[in-house]
């Protein structure tokens, strides 16, 4: 029952070449070592705490996770503030028709997620820590369109092409009250994204297309993973006003302390309400950003992907003309039109998010996405969900003027449609169709078919 909007605290392009498989040792190396530590420390304060947190046991086709609850270590290290997530998603997709060439390609990622309750854990009260460790390998379509937005966000990143393992998300937050936190870390922005009406929330929780999971509007300026710090107040656990000061640099298989803010910062303030409207749980929200970098309006982005004859013919002249800050607004809604009465978390509705920008660093002027999604209403089926939505980027006239010297170009639109089949409480199966009009003018109407796979570990 909550918008598409980014949680600021954990309480509530172009083809390169692929990466070593030694990123992907190094992040398992490191997910592995924390883990241990996290054990070791477990184990210094079990017997202190008595915890009534519900069970990870059950029969396989109804328990949480595939590999249940280790034991009892499981259910015993949660108690104690310690959680370990892993899941494995796959991803078969490909162009059915239209864009720049038809094919189907395969590719996937792991996700290792720990959150520590620094309380439970023995530290201290309001204290939170989380750590993200993830590996993606194969391959996807998002070039074979022609647009600039991937369709499948999932494959997008870390890093677009090759195979890759990285730590995005080293974030620490501490509650100084029930109402106000702050938080500062290398942070994964789109791990705060919920998708409205959506149980999970990050790459794989609903729709497949990234302007459906979130507005890339904001792309200009924000990244995947940077260095960043912030606070935010809270109602009844809810952020309703944050500001956040980001790195304008993207830290997605780096550190980022080598490049910290040496091209200025990212001011990212936010405003969002819950509602009553009909009875109905909703919500309205106002995003801004203030980026003091400085952009061209072709310069290389994490989050979209300019078309390679775009990238590779346009960027070495455009480049050399930088322009200094960058803004953007975004206005995001939704409202349920319906709610489980035995379930409150199950409900459905409409969402929406339209955004403006300065049309120079950010090549989006304006963009629209409107959609419809939530639990599915199919008797029997409470653990699926399903989405209908449809977005429209419209590009500036200086970044038209700049692409047509080697392209025609068009303002961007797509529809997806995705029905998330609950196969068990650990097992998701999500065939998916997107209709995409792409960035590049030479590039037909697109259809792309694709099936997800995410199975929680």
């Amino acid at each position: 029952m909550r918008p598409e909007r980014t949680f600021p605290i954990e309480l509530t392009a172009r083809r390169q070449l692929p990466h070593s498989r030694l990123s992907v040792s190094r992040c398992t190396y490191i997910t592995l070592v924390v883990l241990c530590l996290g054990l070791l420390n477990a184990s210094r304060v079990f017997g202190q705490t008595d915890s009534q947190l519900p069970p990870f046991d059950g029969p396989w086709d109804s328990r949480l996770k595939l590999t249940g609850d280790w034991d009892g270590l499981r259910d015993e290290l949660r108690g104690h503030g310690i959680t370990l997530d892993i899941s494995a998603t796959t991803y078969y997709q490909g162009t059915a028709s239209g864009g720049l060439q038809e094919g189907f390609e395969f590719g996937g990622r792991n996700d290792y997620i720990l959150d520590v309750d620094g309380q439970k854990a023995g530290l201290w009260p309001g204290f939170f820590i989380k750590l993200h460790g993830e590996d993606v390998y194969g391959d996807s379509p998002n070039l074979f369109t022609g647009a600039v937005v991937p369709v499948n966000i999932g494959r997008a990143h870390p890093v677009f092409f090759g195979t890759a393992g990285a730590l995005t998300d080293v974030r620490f937050t501490q509650a100084l009250s029930e109402n106000f936190v702050v938080y500062a870390g290398k942070i994964n922005t789109i791990d705060n994204v919920q998708q409205p009406f959506m149980p999970g929330r990050g790459l794989d929780a609903g729709f497949m297309n990234a302007t459906l999971v979130w507005n890339v509007i904001l792309a200009r300026t924000l990244n995947y993973a940077t260095l960043g710090a912030g606070a935010a107040v809270l109602q009844k656990g809810y952020p309703v006003l944050s500001l956040t000061v980001y790195d304008t640099n993207d830290d997605s298989t780096r550190t980022g302390f080598d490049k910290f803010f040496n091209n200025g910062a990212v001011i990212y303030p936010t405003v969002s309400l819950p509602t009553r409207f009909f009875g109905m749980p909703g919500h309205q929200s106002l995003w801004g950003v203030y980026s003091t970098g400085r952009y061209a309006i072709v310069t290389p982005q994490s989050l979209i992907l300019l078309p390679q004859v775009l990238a590779g013919q346009l960027a070495p002249t455009a480049l050399a003309t930088l322009v200094r800050d960058s803004w953007w607004i975004t206005y995001v809604f939704d409202q349920a039109l319906w709610v489980d009465s035995s379930d409150k978390a199950r409900a459905w509705g409409v969402f929406g998010n339209f955004g403006i920008s300065d049309g120079n660093p950010n090549p989006i002027k304006w963009s629209a996405i409107f959609g419809i999604a939530g639990s599915s209403p199919i008797p029997g089926r409470r653990q699926d969900t399903f989405g209908i939505g449809y977005y429209y980027l419209g590009y500036s006239d200086d970044f038209k003027e700049v692409a047509r010297l080697v392209v025609p170009v068009r303002d961007e639109r797509g529809l997806e449609l995705f029905y998330n089949v609950g196969v068990t409480p650990w097992c998701h199966i999500t065939p998916d169709l997107q209709v995409i009009t792409p960035t590049l003018g030479l590039a037909e109407t697109s259809v792309v078919l694709g099936l997800r796979t995410k199975i929680d570990f």
